[in-house]
């Protein structure tokens, strides 16, 4: 990926690629949603990830990528099970979250408490502080989150049942995923981190047809519906995401990633019909002034120590 476009500079391609991602993340959202209307859980999950390995393998295999794998560490061999691990909790459980959902945009809102983790994790096991600045920030966040989630007597089967506490639970695994990935990202290259993330998902997702004897027949739009999120979601973004990190501070993409729920509300609207309630809609627009003023704090302190962030994007 460092080979495209040498003329442009290292600043302007990495911010190029991190909006490439959040528009590709975007769409996921809303393909996806409108995909789990026609099938079940376990068929998506086979095809969605079924499509996005025909997407990534030719792209690996033409560029030459695939034969680095087997020059890999056995450290890096042994990250890539543990990111393919993690990866493979939080996806399942986002998409959980997205069709158990009325709304994806809401579950889009939520997923902005993922910088929050990552922020958290980064202090406990890289040593990082957070300033004043990035404090309010959070709390600015965690308040987005209490008003889009805000219902009266709500039980926890209700919060669950409605994606909204699997979005969170799958928030902290992405977390985790994400900080043990920017550790890792200069040993190994975006294209077989994404190979890694697609081949866990499909592998799971095919034990899970074949247990449960679920039928491969689904409706025609809802294949193409899937072939197209996926080489938006898994394949592109995925790399655009991770290729992002190689030129431009992960913070950064955090700011450009935060502005994604707008597009999942005006892809939700023109495609899907429907609308977050407006509490929901507040709540959501305050976690994203939340996520760039504790964004912006962060790279105003890494400014001042010159050391590199811990924080980074994810993908579906």
């Amino acid at each position: 990926m460092k080979a495209l476009f040498p003329g442009i500079q290292p600043t302007v391609k990495g911010i190029s690629l991190a909006f490439l991602a959040t528009l590709g993340m975007a769409n996921v959202f809303v393909f996806s949603k409108a995909a789990l209307l026609e099938v079940n859980y376990f068929q998506f999950q086979f095809y969605w990830f079924g499509f996005a390995l025909l997407w990534i393998l030719p792209f690996l295999i033409t560029t030459g990528m695939i034969r680095k794998i087997p020059k890999l560490s056995r450290g890096s061999n042994i990250v890539l099970v543990f990111i393919g691990l993690l990866e493979l909790a939080a996806a399942t459980l986002l998409f959980l979250a997205i069709h158990l959902a009325e709304n994806p945009t809401v579950i889009s809102f939520l997923w902005n408490l993922t910088p929050i983790f990552v922020t958290i994790l980064g202090i406990r096991f890289l040593g990082e502080r957070f300033n004043l600045v990035e404090a309010i920030g959070i709390i600015l966040t965690i308040a987005g989150v209490i008003l889009i989630t805000y219902t009266k007597d709500t039980t926890l089967k209700e919060f669950f049942g409605k994606g909204t506490g699997w979005i969170l639970v799958s928030s902290v695994f992405g977390s985790i995923s994400i900080v043990t990935a920017k550790s890792r990202i200069r040993d190994i290259h975006p294209g077989i981190l994404t190979l890694n993330r697609v081949v866990f998902l499909f592998t799971f997702a095919l034990a899970l047809m074949i247990i449960r004897s679920e039928s491969f027949v689904i409706p025609g739009r809802a294949a193409i519906n899937m072939a197209v999120g996926s080489l938006l979601g898994p394949f592109l973004t995925g790399l655009a995401q991770y290729s992002a990190l190689q030129y431009i501070e992960a913070s950064r993409t955090m700011i450009i990633q935060s502005t994604r729920s707008l597009f999942v509300l005006v892809g939700s609207m023109i495609y899907l019909s429907i609308l977050p309630d407006m509490l929901q809609l507040v709540g959501g627009l305050i976690t994203i002034l939340g996520v760039v003023i504790m964004t912006w704090g962060k790279m105003r302190f890494a400014r001042n120590r010159t050391a590199p962030d811990s924080d980074a994007v994810i993908t579906a």
